[in-house]
């Protein structure tokens, strides 16, 4: 495949970030994107809505369909899933892109929010990919992408924060076991990953506020990486912990100074979990 056009994606959160910056990017090709997201009204602390995406998306050349929910909830998933394909016909790739994030030590972890991680990081992808495969298994090239990261067994990053450890290595595992089970059906399943930190409302709100910020890559790397793997043959690319620089390099692009607008490649901030 060499592009997404009339290519229906499902994507769990996608208002703001990462995932609207995938959508966008797939929205140039014309594609349809379906987002089941929660924020429905403006919210001070945090840019975008399901609707200022989904019209983002259509002035970027797409179609888009705004879908409130949550990926908690069983009962959104089976409706976005049928409204999805019944506004376009089927569903080709399913992204994984919602998450919750919290660095806190164990001992400082309180249970709601370490059932929040669970929830929405692992049940979630679970769940969403599981409700869309028979729709799946009748798309030409279908993907499942996740963004989330390798399985780094390093102690550093099993002891930083166990939790949120936990919660983004079950996406991982969630979405590699898919990969062996559904590979006979033609189903890609990888996951996504940068080298360094992400200008996103949860490296500014929660990581390391402006001066973190200042040290990351756009979105836009994470999207054009994205676009690759979904655009690969999905029965070569499949069951694979991919890295955004390293699937890019492979696409022939190694100049990524426009993803970090002046700032020295050796000033940006490592992403953990590598």
């Amino acid at each position: 495949m060499t592009t997404l056009a009339g290519k229906t994606i499902l994507m769990s959160g996608g208002s703001r970030g990462i995932g609207l910056a995938i959508a966008l990017r797939a929205a140039r090709d014309g594609a349809n994107v379906a987002i089941l997201a929660k924020t429905d009204t403006p919210d001070p602390r945090l840019e975008g809505t399901i609707h200022t995406a989904a019209d983002a998306i259509r002035e970027a050349g797409g179609q888009a369909l705004p879908i409130l929910g949550d990926v908690r909830n069983d009962d959104h998933i089976t409706r976005a899933v049928f409204e999805t394909a019944g506004e376009f016909g089927g569903i080709d790739i399913v992204v994984n892109n919602a998450s919750v994030i919290s660095l806190a030590r164990t001992l400082d972890l309180d249970a709601k929010r370490y059932d929040l991680m669970q929830d929405v990081n692992v049940r979630g992808t679970f769940m969403l990919s599981r409700a869309a495969i028979p729709m799946l298994k009748d798309a030409e090239n279908p993907h499942i992408l996740s963004l989330s990261p390798p399985l780094n067994l390093d102690p550093k990053w099993l002891g930083a924060h166990t939790g949120y450890t936990l919660a983004k290595y079950g996406m991982s595992m969630v979405t590699l076991g898919l990969a062996a089970e559904f590979g006979r059906d033609g189903i890609a399943a990888n996951t996504l990953w940068p080298k360094t930190t992400i200008k996103t409302a949860a490296v500014g709100n929660i990581l390391g506020g402006e001066a973190l910020l200042a040290k990351s890559r756009t979105p836009e790397i994470y999207a054009d990486a994205a676009y690759e793997v979904l655009t690969a043959s999905a029965r070569e690319l499949t069951g694979r912990s991919l890295i955004v620089e390293d699937v890019l390099a492979e696409a022939g692009v190694t100049d990524l100074a426009k993803y970090s607008p002046g700032v020295d490649e050796s000033e940006l901030y490592p992403d953990i979990f590598l």
